[in-house]
């Protein structure tokens, strides 16, 4: 588990939140001239752009926690996305190696805003997740199955792939990672979103029919029969993206009824039956750089989080690009963080008052690296 360490002496929020974006920015930047590069602010593709202009490195959340881990001189990663993100940086950044390079100083990780989390990592609990494991255990060999989770999900689960044989994914290397665990397993338990699973696994021949649902509500085996496990090739866990659940059919038939010509553009996070209609389906580094890499003129419609939308729609006025959904559809908990929060923070940091430094314990961060590093050897 990780927990937030919260001073008693902190400087209050409130009063923050009463000060102008003008003002908020200009006092972000004297706190980053006063620590320099010790002190790194990652900013999410999701955030909004009054975030990202601060942010030292933008990116995925994987690829963050990566970056800033590299870092000689980083004494605080200030992480502008959600939870699971910090709990990734603090377990990469903070790992024996680099704890030996640094003579066993931690580099503190803050997340501006505790309520910041993510929807889907909430959708499956450890307890829940234990469970399953024990009850599909009385009807297959568990040591048979190999477990993979989604980047986008709490430490907890990470470790429990690395104490179970399994492994952790991005959207991005989800079919490689799908192989190797075929390599060394019968079937994967994948969790905890099911577009990506189902989505990924349809590329290599695997049919609906051998990818029960397991819905962690249901009293008997998820809600599946017991032939149903023993059939299965990859069972998937019942939860989603609440932005990327928004995309409907309708909304990609509508796109190229009225804008003849258009392609369509979705992270793999979308259901099926929108991923299915895509020209183009991919991780947000993907997506980014197909948008990046084609012609003037070309035209989108983009299935992925609303910020990332506009601002590519913003980087590349020479393209025509239009967000898939017609109702407004972003990430809600990734919006909580705002200057206010971050210029807290920051000002805190300076005042020697850590506030929501997230730490992963030893022993979840122990396992949560095998996983990991279990996924940076795929090729």
């Amino acid at each position: 588990m990780s927990v937030s360490i919260q001073p008693s002496e902190a400087l209050p929020l409130k009063p923050y939140k009463s000060l102008s974006n003008t003002e908020l920015s200009q006092r972000i930047q004297t706190v980053r001239q006063q620590l320099g590069d010790s002190l790194l602010i990652l900013g999410h593709h999701y955030q909004q752009d009054e975030v990202i202009e601060h942010s030292d490195l933008r990116g995925d959340s994987y690829q963050l926690s990566q970056m800033a881990a590299e870092s000689a001189a980083c004494k605080t990663i200030v992480f502008c996305g959600v939870h699971f993100m910090a709990e990734t940086a603090d377990i990469l950044a903070n790992r024996p190696e680099k704890l030996e390079q640094r003579d066993g100083q931690r580099v503190r990780v803050i997340l501006p805003d505790m309520a910041a989390g993510c929807s889907m990592a909430d959708m499956a609990a450890i307890d829940q997740v234990e469970n399953a494991w024990a009850d599909m255990g009385e009807v297959i060999d568990t040591k048979t199955v190999i477990p993979v989770t989604y980047i986008n999900s709490a430490a907890s689960l990470k470790a429990f792939c690395g104490r179970n044989g399994g492994i952790v994914c991005t959207s991005s290397n989800a079919r490689a990672v799908l192989e190797w665990a075929f390599e060394r397993g019968q079937r994967v338990f994948f969790f905890p979103d099911q577009h990506l699973g189902r989505n990924t696994a349809l590329t290599m021949d695997i049919t609906n029919d051998q990818m029960p649902v397991w819905d962690p509500y249901e009293d008997e085996l998820g809600g599946n029969d017991e032939q149903a496990i023993r059939d299965s090739r990859v069972i998937l866990w019942k939860g989603h993206c609440s932005v990327h659940q928004m995309f409907r059919p309708e909304h990609v038939d509508a796109f190229r009824k009225n804008h003849p010509g258009i392609k369509i553009l979705v992270h793999p996070e979308c259901p099926q039956d929108v991923n299915d209609l895509a020209d183009v389906s991919g991780s947000t580094g993907k997506i980014i750089n197909t948008v990046k890499e084609s012609p003037a003129g070309t035209k989108w419609a983009i299935g992925t989080e609303l910020h990332l939308v506009n601002r590519l729609k913003q980087e590349h006025p020479e393209q025509e690009i239009h967000f898939l959904s017609p109702v407004i559809c972003m990430c809600a908990t990734m919006y909580r963080i705002d200057l206010a929060h971050l210029c807290w923070c920051l000002e805190n940091l300076v005042a020697k008052e850590n506030v929501n430094v997230i730490e992963v314990d030893e022993e979840t961060s122990r396992w949560s690296l095998v996983a990991l590093e279990r996924m940076l050897a795929v090729k």
